[in-house]
């Protein structure tokens, strides 16, 4: 089985088995019906993806990879918050009558900053300290800014990114590492979604400055499963799952904002039958 497989089975099982059960609680969320959305919860949910290994897509069932990666490259890339520069409808129920999401996402990854070096936004800066200053430990973003939180359509879940890089010994090439910050997730809904988008974010940035693929470490506060998705979940994590497929980035690519959603796809990739028309609590 896939490593992506391992890690989501075991989170499932240990979020069911040892998590927090939020009946009875006042929640935010609720389902279409208007009916309270539930979760067991886990706190502090850590996850390690070796990229130099294999890529961490789910075979349970299908993780869309290009659709996923068109969404980080609209946050990345784009620095949209404007869904009509999406090709997916995800953020649709978000947006306003322009299309917008207000200051959050892609928007905040957009805005410039002054450094001693000048002028750069969030992208910009790692890219440039990846290339002139790679052993630094601070190329980090961040999208939760406080000042601009009203101005957001929804509040970032997957907010921060800590870049980390290391020298193999006996190779030449540096390792491009990762620690992706979430402070909430809807784990049947999003879980494989999110790791796909940043390792491949992770392959692209340490293609374009000559680095290879590290870890991906992903760090949940609060990782969740719907009451609604409870059975779901049952019945996923008990399929037989497959191996992981082959990961392939168009290798003439190297200038960050060249990629498309087509530079990306994986071969021999077989999973389990996709899961349809998943309840989504809002």
């Amino acid at each position: 089985m896939s490593m992506a497989d391992t890690v989501f089975i075991g989170m499932c099982r240990d979020i069911l088995e040892n998590g927090t059960d939020t009946k009875g609680e006042k929640v935010r969320p609720h389902w279409p019906d208007g009916a309270p959305a539930y979760t067991i919860k886990k706190f502090g949910v850590v996850n390690r993806y070796d990229l130099s290994r294999e890529f961490p897509l789910l075979t349970l069932r299908r993780t869309a990879l290009k659709s996923a990666t068109d969404e980080m490259l609209w946050i990345w890339q784009k620095k949209s918050n404007n869904i009509h520069d999406l090709h997916s409808h995800i953020w649709d129920e978000w947006a306003d009558e322009d299309g917008s999401i207000g200051k959050a996402y892609g928007y905040q990854l957009g805005v410039k900053h002054r450094y001693r070096e000048g002028m750069f936004d969030q992208v910009d800066r790692v890219i440039y300290d990846l290339k002139h200053n790679p052993f630094s430990r601070r190329i980090m973003t961040n999208l939760y800014v406080h000042q601009d939180l009203y101005e957001m359509n929804l509040y970032p879940c997957a907010y921060s990114m800590t870049f980390n890089v290391t020298q193999k010994a006996g190779e030449e090439k540096l390792t491009l590492n990762a620690v992706l910050n979430q402070r909430s997730q809807d784990v049947l809904a999003a879980n494989n979604w999110n790791v796909v988008q940043y390792a491949v974010l992770i392959h692209m940035l340490a293609q374009v400055c000559d680095m290879q693929a590290g870890e991906l470490v992903h760090v949940i506060a609060d990782a969740h499963i719907y009451d609604r998705h409870v059975p779901i979940i049952r019945e996923l994590i008990e399929r037989e799952p497959y191996p992981a497929p082959t990961f392939w980035l168009n290798p003439d690519v190297h200038d960050f904002y060249q990629f498309t959603r087509d530079d990306v796809h994986v071969e021999n990739y077989v999973t389990g039958e996709q899961i349809k028309d998943i309840p989504i609590a809002i």
